[in-house]
């Protein structure tokens, strides 16, 4: 006789292990995730641009440790910060809004 396995979806699992969507917690983990996404994001373009973490920070007035906290997702920028990044790349950005049930 087989034996039943159970399984569960990332979404279910994160509900389970994380906490249901538009908790405190998930909602922190869903931030640092973004923002992590939003770091390689950057830190890819700007190795495909050569730059380097200190030229791109004199590009739009910021010392490179802020470049480096951006990068690794420590760091939680402001929408202005994130599109003079973008700006001084030469990448377009769009921003999404989606309304939650």
């Amino acid at each position: 006789m087989k034996k039943e396995i159970k399984t569960s979806s990332l979404s279910e699992m994160k509900d389970i292990y994380i906490g249901k969507v538009g908790s405190t917690e998930r909602d922190a983990y869903e931030n640092e995730l973004s923002m992590e996404i939003l770091g390689r994001t950057i830190k890819n373009i700007r190795q495909k641009r050569r730059l380097t973490q200190e030229a791109l920070g004199q590009l739009i007035g910021v010392q490179k440790s802020q470049i480096s906290k951006l990068e690794n997702g420590s760091n939680s920028a402001t929408i202005d910060t994130i599109v003079r990044v973008f700006t001084a790349l030469k990448a377009e950005i769009t921003f999404s809004v989606n309304l939650m049930p």
